[in-house]
């Protein structure tokens, strides 16, 4: 089978297993770097919030840029608050913990990280439609 071959409509499931991958090493490697450690839950995590903002990008980069990076921030910190629910209150893992944190909600999420995947978000989207 040619790369061609690989990556037509047909095979979408390798393009999708592609882009949750990339977003699965991104998530994880941003927290070893900002944190020192990770959680296979964060990489999970990373991944399906990447493939949400593959799957919706025609709807995203439709927009004005501040709208999709806020629309992707929101996207992001919703994951990120679900996941905490269950990793962290109803598992007790205790993968983070916010609660020292302004604004937070449960402990889960705060308007800090939310400004941040704001600016990734920004940053991202910008890329993206300057190659468009």
């Amino acid at each position: 089978m040619s790369i061609k071959e690989l990556f037509n409509e047909s095979n979408s499931i390798w393009i999708d297993f592609i882009v949750f991958s990339i977003g699965a090493a991104a998530y994880g490697l941003i927290e070893i770097l900002f944190r020192g450690h990770t959680h296979w839950t964060m990489v999970l995590t990373g991944g399906a919030c990447v493939l949400t903002l593959y799957y919706l990008s025609g709807w995203l980069l439709s927009m004005p840029l501040i709208l999709s990076a806020l629309a992707g921030a929101m996207i992001i910190t919703c994951y990120e608050f679900f996941v905490g629910v269950m990793v962290n209150l109803k598992f007790n893992w205790h993968v983070w913990d916010y609660s020292s944190q302004p604004g937070n909600v449960l402990g889960q999420i705060c308007p800090a990280f939310t400004a941040l995947w704001f600016i990734m978000c920004l940053v991202f989207f910008s890329v993206i439609k300057l190659l468009s």
